[in-house]
């Protein structure tokens, strides 16, 4: 395996790492910014308000997203395991 293979499967590893923790980063983000907007308009400071809807909804976007992860996972894995193989 030269140099180059090994930095593209180093590039990939990190595409599919951003591919699966975008998407689950992006509903806490939105979710912590609209409980932001709520507490600041209704001025309730109360900081367990934060951390429950997010944990809620990250859990129920793992659950509705985790078939997309592990393909991706699966393909990611297959094309090492075939560049294994291909070393021998």
């Amino acid at each position: 395996m030269t140099e180059a293979e090994v930095i593209d499967m180093i590039r990939e590893a990190l595409l599919v790492t951003l591919q699966i923790s975008t998407p689950v980063m992006l509903i806490g983000l939105t979710v912590g910014v609209l409980i932001g907007l709520l507490q600041a308009l209704t001025q309730i400071q109360e900081i367990t308000l934060v951390f429950v809807p997010k944990i809620i909804a990250i859990y129920v976007g793992l659950f509705a997203l985790l078939p997309g992860m592990v393909t991706a996972l699966v393909v990611f894995t297959e094309r090492i395991a075939d560049k294994i193989i291909g070393i021998s």
